[in-house]
């Protein structure tokens, strides 16, 4: 991840200046994560190609497409019997079946087209959780005033996800978070990350700054500024 040309180190360091300079404004504290997915879709190439091998053969027919196999036994042709064509035409379907099965499930195992086949609603439920697992496991639902804001872009799936600690969440309305996501997404639809970071964070500094204030003094940072980069799963 690391190597990724679009989050470069360069990239990396005007994050985590962005979110000291916003963290500096309010007691919330920000922390970002890039992940390169958030699922291998295992799902994906099994539903398709379930779905190919049940439906292929009957659309075939609907078609007036053939659906048998070659003969495998011709010298019986001649005194085939009505239950060995039965049989006959039976295997040739269950074959068939096999051979779409396997072919389109080796397709569909192709990462560009396994994302782009696997439903909207299921990448961005693994999106969320994803989030809400490092949410838990970065502990940001330990600070002092549980003001932790969690910003995860999942790029593959080009989705990202805000969640906000129980202290924010009562006190701001979750529509308030649209201008920010939208800035982020901006910038990474752009190929610029660090402008589309940086534009969030300040945004959503506004917003914390507006309701939990730094205060002079007593302002810990209480979470590490840079974005943490998660490699393929």
């Amino acid at each position: 991840m690391a190597n990724d040309p679009l989050i470069s180190p360069s990239d990396q360091a005007a994050i985590a200046a962005a979110v000291r300079e916003a963290e500096a404004r309010t007691t919330g504290e920000i922390y970002c994560v890039v992940a390169e997915d958030s699922s291998d879709y295992f799902e994906t190439p099994l539903a398709w190609a379930a779905g190919v091998a049940l439906l292929g053969p009957a659309l075939l027919l609907m078609l007036g497409a053939p659906v048998a196999l070659p003969d495998l036994t011709p010298d019986w042709s001649a005194a085939q019997t009505a239950q060995a064509a039965a049989r006959q035409s039976l295997l040739d379907a269950i074959l068939l079946q096999l051979v779409l099965f396997v072919v389109t499930a080796l397709v569909v195992s192709l990462d560009a087209v396994r994302l782009r086949l696997t439903p909207r609603g299921l990448k961005r439920d693994r999106v969320r959780r994803e989030a809400l697992a490092h949410f838990a496991a970065k502990n940001l639902h330990a600070t002092r005033e549980r003001t932790g804001v969690l910003i995860y872009v999942s790029l593959d799936e080009h989705m990202a996800e805000l969640i906000a600690d129980a202290g924010i969440a009562g006190q701001v309305p979750p529509e308030a978070w649209e201008k920010p996501m939208a800035a982020l997404m901006a910038g990474l639809k752009r190929r610029e990350p660090s402008a589309g970071f940086a534009a969030a964070i300040a945004l959503c500094a506004d917003i914390l700054a507006e309701r939990f204030p730094a205060k002079p003094g007593d302002n810990p940072n209480e979470l590490p500024d840079a974005v943490v980069l998660l490699p393929r799963g």
